[in-house]
């Protein structure tokens, strides 16, 4: 049975960007049995709350990583049955995966908490 997911990753400059709403593209990464199989960048419709999700989830996404990220945000996610890692470091798309498949994905705290002046 093949095994496949693709994963979705915000970047900014060719890496995790931290902060999940503002990024200027996401890393589109297809995965089959544990190997890359192909990754596509793709850039997103102007951001407004609740539409990255959606938007996300149409590429068949089956998992997210992010930098900060808001509650709501992971909550859209998981109603998209996507399951939503956040706390990653900043390192190329390629990288977060393969720490991602190698179980060596180090993640910290959300370090998104949504005050008014932060935006993620």
């Amino acid at each position: 049975m093949i095994m496949k997911k693709i994963i979705a990753i915000p970047l900014e400059n060719n890496a995790l960007c931290p902060h999940f709403g503002h990024c200027e593209q996401f890393a589109i990464v297809e995965v089959e049995n544990g190997t890359i199989m192909d990754i596509k960048e793709v850039t997103p419709p102007e951001h407004t709350p609740g539409l990255y999700p959606r938007w996300v989830a149409s590429f068949g996404v089956t998992d997210v990583i992010g930098g900060g990220m808001g509650q709501k945000a992971i909550d859209l996610f998981n109603q998209q049955n996507i399951n939503a890692f956040v706390g990653a470091p900043i390192k190329s798309a390629r990288e977060l995966v393969t720490d991602f498949l190698d179980n060596r994905l180090n993640l910290s705290a959300n370090y998104c908490n949504h005050d008014k002046s932060h935006n993620c």
